[in-house]
């Protein structure tokens, strides 16, 4: 059986919400990032001591995202691209969540919601929000007249770039100015899967 190591609290969530989509039997092992995650047992599945991390079989993974990608690939429900060139594309928008668009929705989310008050930075979050106006217009040019970012249905670049970019919503970042982004985030989070995954919250 699969075994996903981290806590659906974390990027684990993404990978998560992929297994809960593909409908595979999986075992998520509860694992802590700074405790559980340092431990020389965990380290030898990942030692970069971070989560999550997948196990499947002899094929060990990490990377939230790559995860994803591995999982979409293998047990197919029609979330892997059709062609060559949609995976292309997948890929692109898989590598631009995670380089353009995740560190400044982040680094908002860290100073207005989950450092304790005392240690967040007003200014810093105001300015990674700012800073996430750039990628979520990128995002939003793509989505104009499509439902979905590669092809006409949803697949694991969808996923992947949703489970990043669904941070600012909680981050308490303003997306009014982004009208195909809101719809397109909506269309991914009423999904099944994704509210399967977010019930292990």
């Amino acid at each position: 059986m699969i075994k996903l190591y981290g806590v659906p609290r974390s990027r684990a969530i993404r990978c998560l919400w992929m297994l809960e989509e593909l409908g595979v039997p999986y075992e998520n092992i509860k694992t802590m990032f700074a405790t559980d995650s340092r431990s020389d047992e965990y380290l030898k599945i990942n030692p970069n001591g971070h989560i999550p991390s997948l196990v499947d079989g002899d094929v060990t993974l990490w990377e939230s995202l790559a995860i994803n990608l591995y999982l979409a690939r293998k047990y197919d429900k029609g979330l892997w691209p059709k062609s060559v060139a949609e995976e292309g594309h997948t890929y692109k928008w898989s590598l631009w969540a995670m380089t353009e668009a995740e560190e400044p929705i982040v680094t908002t989310l860290v100073h207005r919601v989950f450092s304790p008050e005392n240690q967040r930075d007003a200014a810093k979050g105001n300015d990674a929000a700012e800073r996430s106006k750039v990628p979520l217009a990128v995002l939003n040019g793509q989505l104009a007249g499509r439902n979905y970012l590669v092809g006409k249905d949803f697949t694991v670049a969808d996923l992947n770039v949703a489970a990043i970019v669904g941070w600012s919503t909680l981050a308490g970042i303003d997306l009014s100015p982004f009208p195909n982004v809101i719809a397109w985030l909506s269309r991914c989070t009423e999904r099944p899967g994704y509210a399967k995954a977010m019930s292990l919250m």
